[in-house]
């Protein structure tokens, strides 16, 4: 499902899966789906793709179900799993996830943090699997791969979406996707940059609900 999947539908894909690296698993709860430049099927202003192929976003436009990583604000290390066809361009942002394994290991790189926030936001969840930039281009659909990926899709009906996080273009996507219920999601941050919207309240909803 992941190889040129739409962005979306690799998003959900991904959900439930388990992400390995060394003694250290994940189970991914959280994710964001990211599209490609203008003239491709996905177009999406708020993706790394939007102005064409660089030598940071090359990766993106290679196979699906490889490793794109990035630095965000300087430190943190962000995980992506591509989707597209090569030369197009798109991805899945994996934004939390579950411990499975390797919890001694996760203590050290994470101390003081529980198990249930060690990998809630996603420069967390490249620290507590130790992964960086030197890790781009990996194929996780390779089980020779020191990084892999092993499918265990969630039923629909468990599948939760909204928009994306602090992104100021196509701020009200709804391609963020999340396994209902999962405690290790994070909390719903509009950019202040975005264009401001004014939403009904709901009882009982939270915007970044479980």
């Amino acid at each position: 499902m992941l190889r040129a999947a739409s962005p979306d539908v690799a998003a959900r894909a991904l959900l439930g899966g388990v992400l390995s690296h060394g003694s250290v698993s994940v189970r991914i709860l959280e994710v964001e789906a990211y599209g490609g430049p203008p003239d491709s099927h996905f177009p999406d202003a708020a993706a790394h793709t939007w102005r064409g192929p660089t030598p940071r976003n090359q990766v993106m436009f290679g196979d699906a179900g490889h490793l794109y990583v990035y630095l965000s604000h300087g430190i943190h290390q962000c995980v992506n799993i591509t989707c597209r066809p090569a030369g197009e361009g798109g991805g899945v942002l994996l934004r939390a996830a579950r411990v499975e394994d390797g919890y001694e290991l996760v203590g050290t790189r994470r101390p003081g943090i529980g198990t249930e926030r060690a990998a809630r936001g996603p420069g967390n969840l490249g620290k507590t699997l130790d992964i960086d930039l030197a890790m781009r281009g990996i194929d996780v659909l390779d089980p020779s791969s020191s990084v892999t990926f092993r499918p265990e899709p969630v039923t629909v009906d468990r599948i939760r979406s909204g928009p994306r996080v602090g992104v100021s273009r196509e701020a009200d996507r709804p391609w963020r996707f999340w396994v209902a219920g999962a405690r290790e999601v994070s909390a719903y941050r509009r950019s202040p940059r975005a264009p401001q919207v004014t939403r009904p309240v709901v009882a009982g909803r939270r915007d970044g609900g479980q």
